[in-house]
């Protein structure tokens, strides 16, 4: 199988169903910032973390894969059976954030971004995630999106910030906090 189809030259793409559309399509746009965020989460897992961060880091790429997919078919016209997203990986992600949160110190500011490289690659990927959500919101004004895709990417900002803050908690840095100038 070739890697280049020539399919795309003129600025279009095939969604899974074969409804071709723009690349610049909203749907387009909604998965390849998931495509980004994944590659993101790549290289945060990349870092030196705790195997079971690792792991779990593992399982958000899988799970990116499987909303990317579902962002990437026709909701009129695919009839590909695709992964499903399950309220278990919302919860997963919910229960990690709570264990985090026993043993780091309460937020009491708002953080900068900053402090060591694999607290920034986490400041990254919750952006980029963010991005991804906003847009997926967007898309879902437009077009059937699966619910728990949205709330799957909000979890997943909120745990990217509580993953780079448990970063600097188990490494004793300080955290970046933002004392604004009155």
């Amino acid at each position: 199988m070739k890697i280049y189809t020539k399919t795309g030259d003129k600025g279009q793409t095939s969604l899974i169903g074969g409804t071709r559309v723009p690349k610049y399509h909203l749907r387009i746009e909604s998965y390849g910032t998931v495509d980004e965020l994944n590659s993101y989460i790549g290289l945060i897992g990349d870092q030196e973390l705790p195997l079971h961060d690792k792991e779990l880091l593992k399982q958000v790429q899988d799970r990116l894969f499987t909303i990317g997919s579902s962002l990437a078919s026709d909701p009129e016209k695919s009839k590909m059976v695709i992964p499903d997203l399950y309220q278990a990986d919302i919860e997963l992600l919910e229960k990690e954030m709570d264990a985090i949160n026993e043993v780091i110190p309460e937020l009491r500011h708002f953080i900068l971004p900053g402090g060591d490289q694999a607290i920034s690659f986490c400041h990254l990927a919750r952006c980029v995630c963010r991005r991804a959500e906003r847009l997926v919101v967007h898309l879902a004004t437009e077009s059937t999106v699966d619910e728990k895709i949205t709330i799957y990417l909000n979890r997943l900002s909120d745990y990217l910030f509580t993953l780079g803050r448990k970063i600097a908690h188990d490494r004793k840095i300080a955290e970046n906090q933002w004392i604004p100038r009155v």
